[in-house]
């Protein structure tokens, strides 16, 4: 199928901008991070169901059993990296949380060669290593190497390479699936995942605040319908690699949205490094459509 040469990079944009509100929306809620977790993935879950039953149940039969291991494997790696970056917000910032959450092009340039083969040219990866330079200044007054917030540091890490598996497992799928069967089958998994999770551990599914239940539906909406499930459709035409760059932009976004709705402070390396950020985007993004370009004019006329 021939690739929209504008659709999938506005569809990462809106993605990036709609995933950079979760660390506001977790930071309000009172409830512990699996259940968070949980109630997020469970309510995009019903949100999707009546459009699958209606137009996409049928689609069902042409998955293969590699189709269904690789999603159910997605799924998992969905729910533990929500767990593990919703815990880190209880320990660290917003801007170092998110930060080394974003870090993912280190591990996609890595994931993408050894299962996909993908190689990554010089400007992409040069492009790559100034998005993320840029994302280590906005961290840096943040950093705090000692106790609890270098725990939480840690934990971002974690879910940072979680997120990037569970992108690799799924870019093959998506290319021979619908967005909405795959979207379904991931978030039913993992938010079955984080069920299991909360009761073994024993976390209260409930009650909670009225406020807490709002902020549940809105990560299901915003963050995941809006952002996750786009970035699922783009896989369809571009790489694991390029949405892992788009996603650095996601700090510049939530330290902003921090800054007006949880009163954190922006410092000027924050600005600073969210300047570089966007550049490396641009140059990784405009290199992309610059060899698109040039295999169009060079493909011999038939």
């Amino acid at each position: 199928m021939n690739s929209p040469r504008f659709f999938p990079y506005a569809a990462l944009v809106v993605g990036v901008l709609s995933v950079s509100t979760s660390a506001i929306f977790v930071k309000i809620t009172s409830a512990p991070a699996p259940v968070i977790a949980f109630y997020r993935l469970f309510f995009a879950t019903i949100l999707i169901a009546p459009i699958f039953l209606i137009k996409h149940r049928s689609e069902l039969k042409a998955l293969s059993k590699v189709d269904w291991l690789y999603s159910t494997i997605a799924g998992v790696f969905l729910a533990f990296h929500f767990i593990l970056w919703f815990e880190s917000l209880n320990y660290t910032s917003v801007a170092s949380s998110v930060v080394l959450v974003t870090l993912q092009p280190l591990f996609a340039f890595v994931g993408t060669y050894l299962f996909f083969k993908e190689k990554v040219s010089k400007m992409a990866l040069y492009s790559g290593i100034l998005a993320i330079t840029g994302s280590m200044i906005i961290s840096w007054g943040d950093f705090k190497i000692s106790g609890l917030a270098l725990f939480g540091d840690i934990l971002s890490l974690v879910a940072c390479a979680m997120i990037t598996a569970y992108l690799l497992f799924g870019q093959g799928i998506r290319k021979r699936h619908s967005l909405i069967l795959y979207t379904f089958i991931v978030y039913g998994i993992s938010s079955l995942t984080l069920l299991l999770y909360c009761l073994i551990l024993q976390y209260p599914l409930g009650p909670y605040p009225t406020s807490d239940w709002y902020n549940f539906i809105l990560l299901a909406i915003i963050p995941t319908l809006l952002g996750h499930s786009l970035f699922n459709w783009s896989l369809k035409w571009v790489s694991t690699n390029t949405i892992s760059v788009m996603i650095l932009f996601e700090p510049v976004g939530s330290i902003i949205l921090a800054y007006f709705f949880l009163g954190e402070k922006m410092i000027p390396s924050q600005v600073a490094g969210g300047s570089i950020i966007m550049v490396g985007i641009m140059l990784f993004v405009l290199e992309k459509q610059i060899k698109k370009y040039m295999r169009k004019e060079l493909k011999p006329a038939s």
